[in-house]
Order: C-alpha cells, then structure tokens, then sequence
C-alpha cells in the first residue's frame, strides 16, 4: 500500500479526500449529536423514562427489560454505528448484561434511516420507498424477533432487574445495582469526551479505508468497481451510483470491512465478539439477498 501510495499520489490524495469529506459532511452532523445525547440518557440513567411511551407495544413484541429496547430504539432510529455504541454504552453502565449486549449488536446495528433515505435510495436511482425500507429495516426487526425466541429464549430474561444464573456465577456478567443519576453537566462533560474520541476514530476508518480503494484500481486488470462498496459502503454507493442497484441494496446489512472495524473498535473494551457480529450481518445478507430476488 506505502508503494502504491508513491506511485499514485493523486489517486489516493482524491481517495483520502473523499473518505474525510464524508466524514466531515454526512457522519459527524449525522451521529455526533446522537452519540451525546444518547451518552447523557444512559449516564443520567434516563433510558427507561426515555422508553416508557413506547415499551407496551415493544414489551409484547420482544419481552425484555427496557433497557433493552431503549437499545433497540436507538439502534434502529439514530442509525450505523450507534447501535453497537447504545449497546456498549449500556452494558458499561451496568443497564444491561453481556447477552442482552451481544442480543443487541445481531440486528440493531444498521444504515440509519436518514441516511438510507436521502442518500442512498437517491443515489441508486430509486423512487418507490416501501419495499425497501421493508428490506432495510423490516428483515432485521424480523431476524430480531426470531432470535429472541429462539437463540436468546432462556439467555436473556423480560423481568426487569433480573440476573440469569449464569451470569450469577461469572463477575464479568455481573450487573449490579442501577448508579445513582449523575446531574446534566457531568453527564454531557462525559459524554462530549467520549464522544469526539468516536467520531475521530470513526472518521480515521473512513479515510483508511477508502484509500485502500487503491489496491483494486492498481492492481486487478480491469478497475473492480465491485469491491469499492465492500471496502468502505459510502465511498462505493458514491463510485457505483445508480449502475448496480440490487448489489448494492444486498450489501447494505453488511455494511463493508470499514464498518466491520468501526464497531470492533466500539466492542474491544467488553466480552463481546466481533465474529458473532459478523455472522450474523452474513445471515442477513444471505436474508436480504432472497427477499430482493422475490421482489425485484
């Protein structure tokens, strides 16, 4: 790559740009705010005042403790990486357990709904919204669904407080009694800090990542735009444009190798596994994939 990058410095100068431009115009007006105030809900210990007005149709559907489904909600409004963020930032604060965590990340990691709709559906030349938000969003709360009676039935518990057996004998899964609510300022200091340590992390993947759109471009005999979405799914969905639509769409679980780091660096301070997240981004792939070729 440091030869390539020699050889090829205006290639890679206009990669580069382009990886901190999207970091710089769509990521941090997108996730910093999100990322805040989420970190001063859960340190204020607000998450289920914050999810009360919806947790009666939720409970029904998922039977979980609030804490929970404030993941859950987060997850799927706020938008890629803030669910594995609200996840981490729960099990850290002692909201949730490591199950409850790990439950989390198989299907609330995901394209944020902004962002899917003013910028990907636009891009790829799309008009009819539905059944791609069902795509986008309804497999996964489907995959969600499935999981918890299946895989999570007896892992993770709906009785609010409760601490499964196993979790009883090993301190690391251990939750302890709620904290006592930090007051507003000390809450947003800590927040605002762990925050812009985030985003910078965040946007330093971006600009990686999409350098290392070099590689195929250099390298293959005939410029693979194919592999540009794997590596860094904005930067891709921005060279494609509107030319390979359901690639892109069957791509869009995954979220490309650039994702995968970000939220292994969001999950390496915790018992969580970046390779059970990866599988389970590969079973929804294989899922969307089917329904497209349904409906498409």
């Amino acid at each position: 790559m440091i030869v390539l990058m020699l050889l090829y410095p205006q290639i890679c100068l206009g990669y580069s740009l382009t990886g901190l431009q999207l970091w710089f115009e769509r990521m941090i007006p997108a996730l910093f705010p999100f990322m805040v105030l989420s970190g001063v809900i859960v340190r204020m210990n607000l998450t289920e005042d914050i999810v009360s007005f919806f947790s009666p149709l939720l409970q029904l559907i998922f039977h979980v403790k609030k804490s929970v489904l404030y993941g859950i909600l987060m997850g799927f409004l706020c938008g890629f990486p803030m669910g594995a963020k609200v996840a981490v930032q729960l099990y850290e604060n002692k909201k949730i357990t490591e199950q409850e965590a790990e439950y989390l990340l198989c299907f609330c990691n995901n394209i944020g709904p902004i962002y899917f709709l003013s910028f990907v559906l636009p891009t790829l030349g799309i008009k009819k919204v539905g059944p791609y938000l069902i795509g986008m969003y309804g497999l996964p709360l489907a995959y969600g669904i499935l999981l918890r009676y299946t895989l999570y039935r007896k892992k993770i518990s709906s009785v609010q407080g409760y601490i499964p057996t196993k979790c009883k004998q090993n301190e690391a899964y251990q939750v302890a009694v709620a904290p006592q609510k930090k007051d507003f300022l000390s809450s947003l200091d800590l927040s605002l800090k762990d925050s812009i340590n985030s985003i910078v992390v965040l946007g330093g993947y971006m600009i990686i990542f999409n350098a290392f759109h070099l590689l195929p471009r250099i390298l293959l005999p005939v410029h693979a735009l194919w592999s540009t979405p794997i590596l860094e799914i904005t930067g891709g969905i921005g060279l494609l444009g509107s030319s390979h639509p359901r690639y892109i769409l069957c791509l869009l679980p995954f979220g490309g190798l650039c994702c995968m780091a970000q939220t292994y660096t969001i999950i390496s301070t915790t018992p969580l596994k970046i390779s059970k997240y990866v599988l389970h981004k590969l079973i929804l792939m294989g899922i969307t994939f089917f329904y497209y070729q349904l409906i498409l």
